[in-house]
């Protein structure tokens, strides 16, 4: 049986899709019987595309290219949040409130990491820390 982990962003196209990416390459190499989803609270009506350049630049250098063609960003839904084992927003201070006003039941149950998005760090350490992140989480999820 798999569990899941679910990645939350506000818009579900730079962190929480990298990160969901990065954790299924790297449990899958270590063969756990977990699976990352991502979701987005708040995601924007603009046509951005399926996913951030920076996040697919990124993955194509690590050799994690995702499976073609990608899918557009996903809006949280509670089925999402009941499916998951854990879940993880990428930013406290942005994602608590939203996680209050969307699913106040659920608010205090998520996981929040302090991973800025691009308004406040630039690409390069805002991967570098999500990387860290999951590496993190994997060790945790893999411990006896």
């Amino acid at each position: 049986m798999t569990a899941t982990v679910l990645f939350l962003c506000t818009g579900n196209y730079y962190r929480s899709r990298f990160a969901e990416h990065f954790f299924n390459e790297h449990a899958r190499r270590k063969n756990l019987a977990w699976q990352a989803r991502s979701r987005g609270l708040q995601p924007s009506l603009e046509n951005l595309g399926s996913m951030s350049r920076h996040a697919l630049e990124r993955l194509r250098r690590l050799g994690m290219a995702p499976r073609e063609p990608l899918r557009l960003p996903m809006d949280l839904q509670s089925s999402d949040l009941m499916a998951a084992a854990l879940t993880i927003g990428m930013n406290e201070v942005e994602h608590r409130p939203l996680m209050a006003a969307r699913f106040p039941e659920w608010a205090e149950r998520v996981r929040y990491w302090n991973i800025y998005d691009l308004d406040v760090a630039d690409a390069d350490s805002g991967l570098a820390a999500i990387e860290n992140a999951v590496l993190a989480l994997l060790d945790e999820l893999s411990a006896p």
